[in-house]
């Protein structure tokens, strides 16, 4: 008797239907199944036959065969689990399943219980797509699974409360609450009303926030750098639902969405170690899974001592900066990811920290900061839109009061400042100045002509490249939006110049 049971495989930061097909006949008995299954979907025969053994069922002596369709896609994890076990019990004549306009998915333990699996909020999205109304998820993925609406969540924990949802009429599943996600402020640990001086430097990180630039930040141990780095995140404006949405898929096809929370509130913020690999950083793996770079989409990617990265892997950050999106080819499959992040970088003018400082001396050799320096090559700082530079804090500046604006004051303006952008881009479907690619510059970015013989006169003098010249202008763009001008005019693209100097860190 063949049966049939719809279940789903992500590929990426997408979720395709799958036909699970079982057969059961005649034969020599045998557990089979096909349609390129990984490692972890051959080993759920073990424990099918455990789990339908606990409730005291006989699995089919005879010949099962259980094919994934469609057969040319790759399949990998145990959310098979569940769905193959309701096939066989349906094909063997102890369940009798409904018409299936439901899909399933859960990973079932030895003892029949059904354990949570990743993608659960990619796989619900697509059943309510493709027009199912009902899915039936793991207990512990239901509040995941409820951010969508207009779709049933059945949760369930163990394999006998849906074989008695679909037998037992006087038994059912009481679905999950559809809770969609809330915006809110994100509650941080900083706030600039705490970091002493470095008013340029707070001023460039209002500009970042505000247009979604990247920005690079040099200077003496010890200055700041790091601690501003992580205020950044306390003056991001408020996530829109879709921005949470697209966060939180991400993080649940990695296995890091936290249990007590079915999505993620805050904008993420990613400091890696400077040992990360390549796969870490961009993604990757024989099975492609997202990097820190997608990992930290719509937040800060944070690279604190920049140069102590290994060049190729600090390399492969280029295209992705370019591009807001990071695609990992592998020979299995190709998989793109998203990675609209604000990058931040930091680091020292030299090995000892100290090249350039008016007050202690450097003790490095020039040869050993010429070889500093150039783990950062041109076209990667040439991607930059903010340079800024973090001087020592004199006793005075720390031991005196903090005149400038907190954070909150702060986020208020950079909050204005997205809100033009968004309304602004609505049908690029665009949300900050960042991501305007070169062909909308001109309709976007208008401009008086002062500021343009100024442009024109630093694009001879500081020998800019057409992408630094673009860069200027998305900056200067930014710049204007906190101004709340329509128009660009002189003085905004002269402050967005004075933040464009990629080699002065070299002459610090």
């Amino acid at each position: 008797m063949l049966t049939k049971v719809y279940s789903a495989s992500l590929q990426g930061l997408a979720a395709h239907p799958i036909e699970v097909q079982v057969d059961v006949s005649a034969g020599f008995p045998s557990f089979t199944i096909v349609g390129l299954p990984d490692a972890s979907i051959q080993e759920s025969r073990e424990r099918i036959r455990a789990a339908i053994k606990q409730y005291g069922i006989s699995f089919p002596n005879i010949k099962v065969v259980v094919n994934l369709a469609p057969a040319d896609l790759r399949k990998e994890g145990p959310s098979y689990d569940l769905p193959i076990t309701l096939a066989i019990l349906a094909s063997s004549g102890n369940l009798k399943l409904p018409e299936q306009s439901w899909l399933c998915v859960g990973e079932i333990s030895l003892d029949g219980q059904v354990r949570p699996v990743n993608g659960m909020l990619a796989i619900t999205m697509m059943a309510k797509q493709k027009g199912f109304r009902t899915i039936i998820v793991p207990n512990d993925n239901a509040m995941e699974a409820g951010l969508v609406s207009d779709i049933k969540v059945l949760p369930v924990k163990s394999v006998m409360e849906v074989v008695r949802h679909f037998s037992d009429e006087s038994y059912t599943i009481s679905p999950q609450e559809n809770c969609p996600p809330k915006p809110q402020v994100a509650d941080t640990a900083y706030d600039f009303a705490h970091i002493k001086g470095q008013f340029h430097v707070k001023r460039a990180l209002e500009i970042v926030a505000a247009g979604g630039h990247h920005l690079l930040m040099y200077g003496p141990p010890g200055s700041g750098k790091t601690i501003l780095a992580k205020a950044l995140l306390s003056i991001l404006p408020t996530m829109s639902v879709e921005e949470m949405l697209e966060i939180t898929t991400l993080y649940s096809i990695a296995g890091l969405l936290d249990e007590s929370e079915s999505y993620i509130k805050a904008r993420p913020f990613r400091s890696p170690h400077h040992s990360a690999s390549m796969a870490a950083l961009v993604g990757g793996g024989k099975l492609p899974r997202p990097g820190e770079i997608s990992l930290a989409h719509h937040g800060v990617l944070f690279l604190d001592e920049l140069p102590e990265f290994s060049r190729t892997v600090v390399e492969a950050l280029r295209q992705p900066l370019e591009e807001h999106t990071v695609t990992v080819a592998r020979v299995e499959q190709s998989v793109t990811y998203p990675a609209k992040s604000i990058f931040v970088g930091s680091l020292n003018p030299c090995p000892c920290g100290y090249f350039g400082d008016g007050e202690k001396e450097c003790v490095c050799t020039p040869s050993q900061i010429s070889k500093y320096q150039k783990k950062l090559s041109g076209p990667l700082l040439d991607r930059m839109d903010l340079f800024c530079y973090v001087p020592r804090i004199t006793f005075d500046v720390l031991t005196g009061a903090n005149a400038q604006d907190d954070s909150n004051k702060m986020r208020k303006r950079v909050q204005r400042a997205r809100d033009i952008q968004v309304d602004r881009y609505q049908t690029k479907k665009i949300n900050c100045n960042a991501h305007i690619t070169n062909q909308l510059i001109q309709q976007y970015c208008s401009i008086t002509k002062l500021a343009t013989s100024l442009l024109k006169q630093a694009m001879l003098t500081m020998q800019l490249s057409p992408r630094s010249y673009h860069r200027i202008l998305k900056v200067s763009r930014t710049i204007a939006d906190l101004d709340e001008q329509e128009q660009i005019d002189q003085l905004h693209v002269a402050e967005a110049l004075q933040y464009r100097n990629s080699e002065a860190f070299r002459n610090a």
